[in-house]
């Protein structure tokens, strides 16, 4: 049996699935990202829950350190002062440590806030697509953000080991103790 289709019929019959395909395509994407967006979100609440407690551990012992730094920095005399400034450089990279890992806890916080403002604006407007989308954006950029800090992290502690390691001596014994034998 078969069916007389006119020309008509036919054109409509290629652009209904043509759309189809479209649709179809589009709906893939959209569960593609939907996935991409929630291990973003997963791998990001993971950093956060698991990574800065321990890093909250270690800008501890960075308290400690520079700590055992100051109170090895003798008087200020007259003569060989090298090995004190080495010491005074190496408290104020430790301060610098510890200054951004504050900062990075407190940009963690802030992100939270933010976050939380806008899930009950889409709470109180679940109609308005554009706050959907800006969380989606905020959690993005802020899993990029995380990333650095980590990055950023390991940097910070490579220096301030390379730098410790390689003065031990002068921060420990900041002024040479065969002082007498220049005289």
């Amino acid at each position: 049996m078969c069916l007389k289709l006119d020309q008509n019929k036919v054109y409509c019959l290629k652009v209904f699935f043509v759309n189809l395909v479209f649709k179809l395509s589009y709906i893939c994407l959209c569960l593609q990202v939907a996935a991409f967006k929630e291990r973003i979100t997963a791998e990001a609440e993971d950093l956060v829950a698991n990574f800065f407690p321990k890093k909250l551990l270690e800008l501890d012992h960075f308290l400690k350190v520079k700590m055992w730094v100051q109170l090895l920095i003798p008087r200020i005399e007259d003569g060989n002062n090298f090995g004190v400034s080495i010491q005074e450089e190496t408290v104020a990279e430790l301060r610098t440590v510890e200054g951004e890992a504050a900062s990075y806890l407190d940009q963690i916080s802030r992100y939270y806030i933010t976050r939380a403002k806008l899930v009950s604006k889409i709470a109180k407007y679940p109609h308005v697509e554009d706050y959907r989308r800006t969380v989606t954006e905020i959690d993005e950029k802020e899993y990029i953000s995380l990333k650095i800090i980590v990055s950023e992290l390991r940097n910070q502690y490579v220096t301030l080991h390379d730098m410790i390691l390689k003065n031990i001596e002068k921060i420990k014994r900041p002024r040479s103790s065969n002082a007498d034998a220049l005289y």
